[in-house]
C-alpha cells in the first residue's frame, strides 16, 4: 500500500470511529461523509437538540498534496494526535485552520 492510500485508510477509520459516538443529548445524527475520489472527510451532526437546529461540521478533513489536512477540529480528542498515533508523521499533518505564518509554531506540517 503506497503513502497516500494508506492516509486515505487512517483518515477513512478515524472518521468512522468518531461517528460512531452519538451526541448525548437531542434528536442528532452522526454523518461521516468520506470521498475518496476528491480526498475530502468530514463527519456531521444534522438533527434537533430540543427547539435549536443543529447543523455542523464536527471534523473536516483533506488530502492534499501528499498530507492530510485538518481543516476543522471540533472534537474533544484532538484529530492530530489520533493522526500521528496512527502511523502518519508529523510533517504530514497540517493544521489548516491555523494561519499560515503560524503553522511553523505548531509543530505539524506547514503546507
Amino acid at each position: 500500500m503506497d503513502k497516500l492510500d494508506r492516509y486515505r485508510e487512517i483518515v477513512r477509520r478515524l472518521i468512522e470511529e468518531y461517528a460512531g459516538y452519538k451526541p448525548s443529548h437531542g434528536q442528532i445524527e452522526t454523518e461521516a461523509i468520506i470521498d475518496r475520489e476528491h480526498d475530502h472527510y468530514e463527519l456531521m451532526h444534522v438533527g434537533w437538540d430540543g427547539t435549536r437546529r443543529v447543523h455542523g461540521s464536527v471534523v473536516h478533513l483533506d488530502i492534499s498534496g501528499g498530507k492530510v489536512w485538518i481543516q476543522y477540529d471540533g472534537t474533544n480528542w484532538p484529530v492530530a494526535e489520533q493522526l500521528e498515533a496512527a502511523g502518519i508523521p508529523r510533517e504530514d499533518i497540517v493544521l489548516a485552520f491555523h494561519p499560515a505564518e503560524l503553522r511553523p509554531l505548531t509543530g505539524y506540517g506547514v503546507g
